[in-house]
């Protein structure tokens, strides 16, 4: 193959085939579209839908460049989330209005069970160079509603926990005492799923052997999505009221949308050109020996 390699090289010249490659190479380096591979909302409450376009330094845009946040599969002009079509006028804005920003986030109001699926972030850009477009990896979301943990209406002594979550086999479902892990059955195969109203209910339950805090956690995957907490107080016989002292509270995780680097990206984008480099001086030097 090397053979193969130099002798077309030499056929058509070192400068050409530089001049071919590192042409390659920067179209490959120009720009990448990066967003987070799954999200997680609250049903009814507002989500940011993250997208981050990064470009190579030496890219310089002539005009804004025009975004579009696709709703896979796209069926018709009316699977578009922005700009947004007729399903969704007036549920999404952008996060951004500086349109020369990297940062081409949406944020997607009120959202509901039906609107868990996949959406993908396009950008076109124009440069003094052309014209192209970059592709996000598009991002899954999947939507909770609120958790609930208490005392079983039939059994006092039986504290349960219950969750209707979007069709997605890395929800689980924990329950901790004082810290510790409880056993409970498999949260994810336990629910009742109503493919109709596109949920799924998980729920899990513990017999109370002793007072202290009860923790129920929702992961997606490694990711906690939100928690209730729940105070249990032994009843005392003497005072029949202090069972009224136990309070369920369910918190839902404050998690500002945190961006992080894709040095992976940004060291890609350096790899290229130098590895293009490498392989043209290896290729020189053999040909010299």
């Amino acid at each position: 193959m090397l053979k193969i390699f130099l002798s077309e090289v030499t056929e058509w010249g070192w400068i050409q085939w530089m001049f071919f490659l590192f042409m390659v190479s920067g179209t490959c380096s120009q720009g990448t579209v990066h967003q987070p591979p799954v999200l997680t909302a609250a049903l009814g409450h507002d989500a940011i839908m993250p997208c981050q376009l990064i470009l190579s330094d030496n890219v310089k845009m002539v005009i804004p460049p025009v975004l579009y946040w696709a709703v896979l599969p796209q069926e018709s002009d009316d699977d578009k989330l922005w700009p947004p079509s007729e399903n969704y006028k007036e549920r999404v804005d952008l996060l951004d209005k500086d349109l020369y920003s990297p940062n081409k986030s949406v944020l997607f109001r009120n959202v509901q069970w039906a609107d868990s699926g996949r959406y993908q972030c396009k950008v076109s850009i124009t440069t003094k160079d052309g014209r192209f477009r970059r592709l996000g990896n598009t991002s899954l979301l999947v939507v909770h509603d609120t958790m609930t943990f208490n005392l079983s209406g039939h059994n006092d002594s039986l504290l349960r926990c219950e969750v209707n979550v979007t069709h997605n086999p890395g929800f689980v479902l924990t329950i901790f005492h004082d810290g510790y892990k409880l056993e409970t059955g498999d949260s994810s195969a336990s629910g009742d799923s109503n493919s109709s109203l596109h949920f799924v209910t998980l729920s899990e339950a513990v017999l109370l052997s002793s007072d202290g805090t009860y923790e129920c956690q929702l992961h997606l995957n490694e990711d906690l999505v939100t928690t209730s907490i729940f105070d249990y107080h032994l009843p005392v016989a003497e005072e029949p009221k202090d069972a009224g002292k136990n309070v369920s509270a369910t918190v839902q995780p404050d998690k500002p949308v945190e961006y992080k680097e894709p040095w992976h990206l940004y060291i890609a984008l350096l790899l290229v050109p130098t590895i293009v480099l490498l392989v043209l001086l290896t290729a020189l030097l053999i040909r010299r020996d």
